[in-house]
């Protein structure tokens, strides 16, 4: 089966075939065998290549949220054309919004501060996951609209970046 997600800017194909221990997971030249168990408060145990990890997932619309390892990550499952355009759309325009509902826990950056694409901008807590809020391009934050311990709405705008 093959799936198509939207991760920072970037359309990712992932490939899963079912076998006997488990999925074989092929993200572009890479392949895992991944082994999934439900445990009791919900999170799923993962047994990556031997490797035992504990995920917990979130969904909201389009959107996916994983908790793995201690890092946050969203997904969103484009469609159709909107797949095409979309990280197009993701990658460039300098504002980033709150992806869900939180709190913001920590800000990591101030007005003027030139920041690097992918570099993790504050930490949003939402539903007990910490979401990492990243730059989507090279700049220089202009506008910083939160506040540590401030909560916010979806789609609220949190930092204004000018390419450059």
């Amino acid at each position: 089966m093959r799936l198509s997600y939207l991760a920072n800017g970037h359309n990712h194909d992932v490939d899963l075939e079912k076998g006997e221990g488990g999925y074989r997971v092929t993200v572009g030249d890479s392949s895992q065998v991944v082994q999934v168990n439900s445990s009791t408060d919900g999170a799923l145990q993962l047994l990556i290549d031997g490797k035992m990890l504990k995920a917990h997932v979130a969904a909201e619309g389009k959107q996916r949220y994983v908790w793995l390892n201690g890092k946050s990550y969203s997904f969103e499952k484009p469609s159709g054309s909107a797949r095409r355009g979309a990280a197009a759309e993701a990658g460039g325009d300098g504002i980033l919004r709150a992806p869900m509902p939180g709190q913001v826990r920590q800000v990591l950056v101030n007005e003027g501060d030139q920041v690097e694409n992918g570099q993790t901008l504050l930490l949003l807590e939402a539903m007990k996951m910490e979401i990492r809020i990243q730059a989507n391009l090279d700049g220089k934050l202009m506008k910083l609209h939160v506040a540590e311990g401030q909560t916010v709405d979806k789609d609220a705008t949190l930092l204004e970046i000018e390419e450059g």
